[in-house]
């Protein structure tokens, strides 16, 4: 036996790093198998990860309190600031017109969130017991399904405690299997209270479509038959017209000509021209009809070719800004940014990983594309000094004191709020600032996945050793119950105010419910019942802030009333 002593010291010598690395490995490896086991359809996801921490902590198999703690907080940092690095790019375009109306409705879903907890712990717990109020922030956490939110929590209370804090996963463990299954649940309540018909709602969501396409590239060739254009230069045109439009090719007497802002119009020219569908007739009536029109009779060889932004010095640039006609001779008609076409406007700024639709003479069109970098290999590289940018500056920020008067110890931001805020700057503002923020989204995801299992894995193992007293001995039950009331209670008051006062689809409402909870198997089912985009799109629009006031509420929740 004395020969397999090194791996007797392997699982029992909780100082040594292999010891470590070992458990953090059993406890991932396990937890996110088991987490693919579906139950009724649903699984827990990398969740389940907390759940064999804390079976991997009641019996023994842990290390050092101080590399925990280190490893949580690491993963945690990791997470959120991928987390505001993929939703930055778009939190602050979520508040259009839609966007308030939604983000309303989910900023009012987290204070009732709140306000159900606060009920519970005055009406279920004895208040004059110092630990029920944090064991109920952990179970609010678990029940609107938040890791983050538990992290931020967790933070706090290890400001206000020290080593001493109350270990409230617990409690998040009790109660976030239940909060899986309410939401989801409270979702279909929804559909029966409303009396809502799904065929209906994606008829309406089709009607939408069709009716909605302001924003999309239109593309059209047309003659020019007025005869005020006679003479005038394209600058003039465009001016007059006070719409946007790019014109990428001009055929002038048998000769096709790229052309730019001093080009001279005549009747009879026949033109290529992409704008806003929302103008369309308008530049239709002004210049003259749609017509079809052979390009092939050029004097010199034309091509369209979409060109990938991934060099460092454009990024930021506005495409007006990089005079594509007067230096280079071609024309750029659209954008597609992360899927989505976007109308070439001179004061759309570019930034790495957008792709750009050139028009011109081959040779220049391909001078273009080295000037833009086109290079795929290069995108896929990470831009790993942007994220410990971020992540340093984040850090700086949250530990930014605030000092409020009546608080027991000055607010701040903290390991999880300082990061998140600077991560959301950085993906929407960094280009101003010449950082690359452009990440792929498997990297994004991967290092988000990284943060999250470490952190979830740290926590269950700190928390596994008190667990079952919690559970068995303590309200474990109680924290069941209460979890499952600060799940529906809100979503049953704002689903059908959201349905009967605002009149929202109901897809849009599913997945802006599964967006306010953060929650992806409530998204997952709200697509699953919905052919359209409409619950990703909900689910997306109140997410970034959502995901903001989740982490930020927990610290004033604690800060405020756990001191």
């Amino acid at each position: 036996m004395e020969s397999f002593s090194w791996l007797r010291d392997l699982f029992t010598a909780t100082d040594s790093v292999a010891h470590i690395a070992l458990l953090y490995a059993i406890v991932i490896a396990v937890g996110v198998y088991l987490g693919k086991i579906k139950v009724f359809g649903i699984s827990l996801g990398v969740t389940f990860v907390l759940f064999a921490g804390i079976v991997a902590g009641h019996i023994g198999f842990t290390a050092p309190t101080p590399i925990l703690t280190f490893i949580q907080d690491f993963g945690l940092i990791l997470f959120v600031f991928m987390i505001g690095m993929q939703v930055g790019p778009g939190f602050f375009e979520s508040f259009g017109t839609a966007g308030v109306k939604l983000n309303g409705l989910a900023a009012a879903t987290i204070l009732l969130n709140i306000l159900v907890m606060f009920a519970c712990y005055y009406i279920f717990f004895d208040t004059s017991d110092a630990k029920n109020l944090p064991m109920m922030v952990g179970t609010l956490y678990g029940a609107v399904t938040n890791t983050p939110g538990l992290g931020a929590a967790n933070e706090a209370l290890s400001t206000l405690f020290g080593n001493g804090a109350p270990q409230i996963a617990s409690a998040y463990a009790c109660a976030y299997p239940l909060g899986v299954l309410g939401i989801i649940g409270a979702i279909i309540l929804i559909r029966y209270i409303c009396k809502v018909k799904l065929d209906s709602e994606e008829a309406e969501l089709e009607a939408q479509a069709t009716a909605d396409v302001a924003k999309k590239p239109h593309k059209m060739h047309l003659e020019v038959t007025n005869k005020y254009l006679e003479g005038k230069t394209l600058l003039q045109i465009h001016d007059f017209l006070n719409r946007d439009f790019v014109c990428s090719r001009i055929l002038h007497e048998g000769h096709v000509a790229i052309p730019n802002r001093n080009t001279i119009f005549h009747v009879g020219d026949q033109i290529y021209i992409v704008c806003s569908e929302a103008d369309h007739e308008a530049i239709v009536a002004f210049i003259g009809p749609v017509i079809k029109v052979d390009w092939e009779q050029t004097d010199q060889p034309m091509v369209s070719k979409r060109i990938l932004v991934t060099n460092p010095k454009v990024n930021g640039k506005t495409l007006g800004g990089m005079h594509f006609s007067s230096v280079h001779g071609v024309n750029v008609t659209r954008v597609t940014r992360h899927g989505m076409d976007i109308f070439a406007s001179p004061s759309l700024p570019l930034q790495v990983g957008d792709k750009i639709m050139v028009v011109g003479p081959e040779d220049a069109v391909d001078r273009v594309a080295n000037h833009m970098g086109n290079s795929v290999k290069r995108l896929n590289t990470p831009n790993i000094a942007t994220i410990f940018v971020g992540i340093f500056l984040g850090l700086i920020f949250g530990s930014l004191p605030v000092a409020i008067p009546g608080m027991p110890v000055p607010v701040k931001l903290g390991i999880a709020g300082g990061p998140l805020i600077v991560a959301i700057l950085i993906g929407r503002y960094g280009y101003r600032i010449k950082l690359v923020t452009y990440t792929t989204t498997s990297a994004n995801m991967m290092l988000r996945e990284i943060g999250l299992v470490l952190f979830l894995a740290s926590v269950g193992i700190k928390a596994g050793a008190s667990f079952v007293d919690t559970v068995v001995q303590g309200d474990g039950l109680l924290y069941v119950l209460t979890g499952f009331l600060i799940t529906t209670i809100p979503i049953l008051i704002i689903g059908p105010i959201a349905r009967l006062r605002f009149h929202l689809n109901y897809f849009t409402i599913a997945g802006m419910v599964a967006g306010t909870y953060t929650d992806p198997p409530a998204l997952a089912y709200s697509n699953s019942i919905c052919t359209k985009e409409a619950p990703a799109v909900g689910y997306s629009t109140v997410y970034p802030l959502s995901m903001f006031l989740r982490i930020f509420t927990a610290q004033i929740i604690v800060l405020f009333f756990c001191g």
